[in-house]
């Protein structure tokens, strides 16, 4: 029986994205948080906690987008036809808020608001973009042979858009609980008095998509409710309320490291939700990893350099955080 280089690829590119959604997910999220804190001490306390590290979390996203193109090009051809305009935005939204992380320190006090702007639209843009991507992959994409089918705008949609809606409070909690973790202080407090609000609102979120995505798309329900899928499924609800009702009481503690690690669960598990409900088709509804698949020698060859790639990011990227660990406060500064 020989290696199923297609299911090895798969789980890389999968890891590389959920480790992009988690990394990059809450720097995202402070910046949807800016509005919500007008001092800016307290903005450049709160872009200091992540200014060490934002640059290396966008790795994974490279790292997806790669092996994407290297192990499934029929996949990367159709899904970027479709979701183009989307995936523009996005860039663009992070350029913007890559900008905003260097110019912003360096711009006078007169002109500051204008990167605080840029930080807070282009974290925005490129979440909303993110969530949007997302849900007009839910969707689904018509393929008519080895081509996409459809048409510019299909992935405007009210689900794909209320998709993004949701990754934007998904992000915005996961940046909040962060500097609950990395922060004190007034700043801290604040960021738990916002907390419990963005919780309801994420559950609420989250419940809306759960109904509204059997409803929209027959084949996820027939998956979702057919014997022994159901009990493959039934854990991941289950977990995501005892996550929840555990994350509202270490935010009612004003706990410091908690609420974080447990937002992280909830984004794990809807990502695991949303691996249960498309599995295995990396081309909703229709094409699956082995259908989209490179030849195996090419597979086997782009193999070898991401078992040496992905090592190193890891190392990398944990040292990069125990490095940056602690409290930051006012006192140190711009890394």
């Amino acid at each position: 029986m020989g290696v199923d280089l297609s299911l090895i690829w798969a789980v890389i590119i999968l890891f590389g994205v959920m480790m992009y959604v988690v990394t990059d997910g809450f720097d995202l999220g402070i910046g949807l948080l800016f509005p919500f804190v007008p001092d800016e001490s307290d903005r450049d306390v709160m872009m200091n906690t992540v200014a060490p590290v934002w640059d290396g979390n966008e790795t994974w996203l490279v790292l997806g987008g790669a092996g994407l193109f290297a192990a499934f090009p029929l996949a990367y051809s159709v899904v970027l036809s479709a979701l183009y305009l989307p995936i523009i935005f996005m860039l663009v939204g992070l350029i913007f808020r890559g900008v905003a992380f260097e110019f912003r320190f360096k711009a006078s006090d007169r002109r500051r608001h204008v990167w605080d702007k840029a930080f807070i639209g282009g974290s925005l843009l490129a979440t909303f973009s993110q969530g949007v991507v997302l849900g007009a992959f839910i969707t689904g994409i018509p393929v008519d042979g080895r081509q996409f089918a459809g048409g510019a705008l299909d992935w405007l949609t009210p689900f794909s858009l209320f998709c993004g809606v949701g990754l934007v409070v998904a992000y915005a909690l996961l940046g909040g609980t962060w500097l609950m973790m990395k922060t004190e202080g007034p700043l801290q407090r604040r960021m738990h008095d916002l907390g419990k609000p963005l919780v309801w609102l994420l559950l609420l979120v989250t419940a809306i998509v759960s109904l509204w995505t059997p409803l929209a798309h027959p084949a996820i329900a027939e998956r979702w409710f057919s014997l022994p899928n159901l009990f493959w499924f039934l854990p991941v609800p289950v977990l995501v309320l005892i996550c929840t009702l555990a994350l509202l009481r270490a935010i009612g503690r004003y706990a410091h490291y908690s609420p974080f690690l447990l937002t992280l669960a909830l984004i794990f598990l809807g990502y695991s939700g949303l691996g249960i409900s498309l599995w295995p088709y990396i081309i909703p509804p229709a094409v699956t990893i082995w259908d989209a698949a490179s030849p195996a020698q090419s597979q086997g060859f782009t193999l070898i350099g991401a078992l040496f790639i992905v090592p190193i990011i890891l190392v990398y990227s944990t040292w990069s955080y125990y490095v940056f660990r602690g409290k930051v406060t006012a006192e140190h500064g711009y890394h």
